[in-house]
């Protein structure tokens, strides 16, 4: 710890600078956004996204993206590398997690630069470098600070990269950022013993790029890769990329598959409604955007579908790098939305007199895509992970093409436009509905004096950081539950029977039901437009229910209200499941609970090793009922020796889809579901 003196004395030798790419590994987080699994998927896309450009500039029509586990050859490389001495123990774990992605683009070019040393170097080890800053190679590209690739080297262990260029093959390989000898030729048969599996198809290119990478195990120490989220970055990219071949090997998760999609934005707004009714056909548009001043052409594509949930979906990109938070294209998309149906149903009087819509009312049930194509050169990013877009002249641009389109669109479809008009006039009247059962709700607390729910019973703690209430079904239950429970930070809130499946319920219906609106009473922070994250009392909203099927689906009900109405505390983590135990085991006077059938077996198994004539007796609990109040405590509710279930969103689209399907009131999805996956169920009898 530095000294007072050290502190006050700012002096020029305290200036550090960090050279080539050490602020990469200094500051991680800086680049990639984090260094958990978020980040870990992240390297993913910078390197994938790179041919993905190469494709949008017109070069390659197939890329390939492989995850293999490591060989010996991959750790004697490792410590044939001359800034490594030896291995680690952690360093020893690298072994399973190998990246490689192959492309048919033009290769990276290989000729001496003007720093003295190959520009393919250049590019994997010099930060701010690369052929995207101007729009002479690459008009559109998802690469903006010539930083991705160097980065993604700086945060791996090992990096091989392989370029084909005039029937010649070129390699250099590297340790965290360093290269451990310039770039030189390598012959097929070199190429292929690096590169056993991923070059079959690269040495039949006539040029193209394979970048391989092992991520750093000392930067990403708790992160792991999840095939499902590498499946989905290499559709997400197909998906935009029309008429391009996507190509997934995943050794280690035993998958393959290809995308090819010919539709493009069309087919995955088409994708995201498949569970859904689609109230018309898809509307699409391709354009560009001239500004002959600025001498500027930005590329935008729009496709839209509303359908007749109450749930909207958009999905936002810009050069295939995807925008989660919107952006100036969004808010350009949503202004022109709101003019368009506006002008249409007035100028078809299919608004009568006294109604009227806001711009929230045209959400409910629209799935959109929205895709923007700019000179990779003008792009203005938040940030290097690309959350949001920033360039005002997109909002102008989307605007201006989008609403041209749609009113064209509308008039050439006047179906179509009374059936969007309908359904928007439809959720601005459940709006009102709602505000006068809220209202109604506000006015009733006062008349109440405020008070919380009588069934309530609370924690002593009004520290939110420290609360925590148990959400249980039952009076046997919430009785053990208050019982057991340590009253100075444990709430408890009895639910009776399930509650309302609020998969397709508006917010007029959740306020009208006593038990929703009592719940959302006791959790403090509202509901829908009166929500608010900081009146929240409680930061570990728990759902307790019996270790069967109708506690099950109890448990499914709660996670669909908190999924669907107030996703902000799933996002948060402030959502859990209890895990009560399935098996008491007891052996004489000893006692252990058992969380699972393959806990069970194991604990038996080791009673009779050492006791062969033990008499065993297994109870299954099917009800939290059938605990007395210091059981549950000390099975599932003691923070000492309770499992929780923390619940997160990984994949939003497939949440979405899966209580769809599950909860929603289409029969054939859930039906088909159910009967795909009949023999995977374990039943309790």
């Amino acid at each position: 710890m530095a000294s007072q003196s050290e502190v006050n004395s700012y002096q020029a030798k305290q200036i550090k600078v960090l050279e080539g790419l050490e602020p990469v590994r200094k500051r991680p987080g800086m680049y990639i956004g984090s260094t958990d699994s978020k980040g870990l998927h992240h390297l993913v896309k910078e390197i994938l996204d790179n041919s993905v450009d190469e494709a949008i500039a017109g070069f390659g029509q197939t890329i390939q993206l492989f995850r293999d586990p490591s060989s010996d050859f991959h750790r004697e490389l490792f410590l044939q590398h001359k800034a490594n001495k030896k291995l680690k123990a952690e360093e020893k774990e690298i072994a399973d997690q190998v990246i490689t992605v192959v492309d048919n683009g033009r290769g990276i070019p290989v000729e001496r630069h003007a720093s003295g040393v190959s520009a393919m170097e250049v590019v994997m080890t010099k930060l701010h470098a690369g052929g995207k800053f101007e729009s002479k190679v690459y008009k559109v590209s998802g690469g903006l600070h010539g930083i991705g690739s160097s980065a993604v080297n700086a945060l791996s262990c090992l990096m091989q990269v392989a370029v084909k260029r005039n029937n010649k093959y070129y390699y250099q390989y590297h340790s965290r950022g360093v290269p451990n000898a310039p770039v030189s030729e390598i012959s097929e048969t070199e190429l292929i013993a690096k590169f056993p599996q991923q070059s079959r198809d690269f040495v039949k290119y006539e040029s193209g790029t394979m970048v391989q990478f092992i991520a750093d195990p000392l930067i990403f120490k708790q992160a792991s890769y999840h095939p499902k989220n590498i499946v989905n970055i290499v559709k997400d990219r197909a998906y935009l990329m029309a008429g391009i071949y996507f190509q997934l090997f995943d050794q280690i998760a035993n998958l393959e598959q290809h995308f090819y999609f010919e539709g493009g934005i069309r087919s995955l707004v088409e994708h995201i409604n498949m569970s859904k009714k689609s109230l018309h056909g898809v509307f699409y548009l391709n354009d560009q955007w001239v500004d002959e001043e600025a001498d500027k052409e930005i590329g935008v594509e729009i496709a839209l579908q509303y359908n007749d949930s109450y749930k909207e979906h958009v999905e936002s990109y810009v050069n295939v790098i995807s925008t989660p938070d919107g952006g100036t294209h969004i808010q350009g998309f949503r202004l022109a939305l709101s003019r368009v149906i506006r002008d249409y149903a007035d100028k078809n009087g299919l608004i009568k007199e006294k109604e009227n819509f806001v711009a929230d009312d045209l959400r409910e049930g629209l799935t959109a895509v929205v895709f923007v194509k700019m000179p990779s050169n003008d792009l203005q990013f938040e940030s290097q992970t690309k959350t949001k877009l920033n360039n005002a002249e997109a909002q102008s641009a989307v605007y201006r093409i989008f609403k041209k389109h749609f009113a064209i669109y509308l008039e050439e479809h006047p179906k179509v436009g009374k059936i969007i008009v309908e359904k928007v006039l439809i959720s601005a009247r459940a709006r009102l509905a709602a505000r006068a059962a809220k209202d109604a709700v506000i006015r009733k607390g006062l008349l109440e004096g405020l008070s919380l729910p009588g069934k309530l019973a609370d924690c002593q703690s009004n520290k939110p950081e420290e609360s925590e209430i148990y959400i249980v079904e039952g009076d046997s239950a919430g009785g053990s539950a208050k019982q057991g429970r340590d009253r100075r930070f444990q709430a408890i809130f009895p639910l009776r029977g399930k509650i309302l499946n609020t998969e397709r319920a508006r917010l007029d219906r959740i306020v009208a039901s006593d038990e929703l609106k009592n719940l959302v009473i006791a959790l403090g922070c509202g509901i829908g437009e009166s929500f608010d994250e900081e009146k929240l009392r409680y930061h570990r909203i728990i759902l307790m229910n019996d270790a069967d099927v109708d506690g099950e689906h109890i448990t499914t009900l709660g996670l669909t209200f908190f999924f669907r109405h107030l996703p902000e505390l799933v996002e948060r983590g402030f959502l859990y499941v209890a895990m009560p135990p399935l098996f008491k085991i007891t052996n004489n006077k000893d006692e252990f609970y058992a969380y699972s059938e393959e806990e069970r077996a194991e604990h038996t198994k080791k009673i009779l090793a050492n006791n062969p004539n033990a008499k065993i007796n297994i109870q299954r609990y099917k009800g939290l009922g059938e605990m007395n109040p210091e059981q549950l405590w000390s099975t599932t509710m003691n923070p000492e020796t309770r499992m929780l279930k923390k619940i997160d969103i990984e994949d939003a689209n497939r949440a979405d889809n899966t209580f769809d399907v599950l909860m929603g009131s289409e029969v054939a999805p859930r039906k088909k579901f159910i009967q795909s996956r009949a023999k995977m169920a374990k039943l309790d009898i």
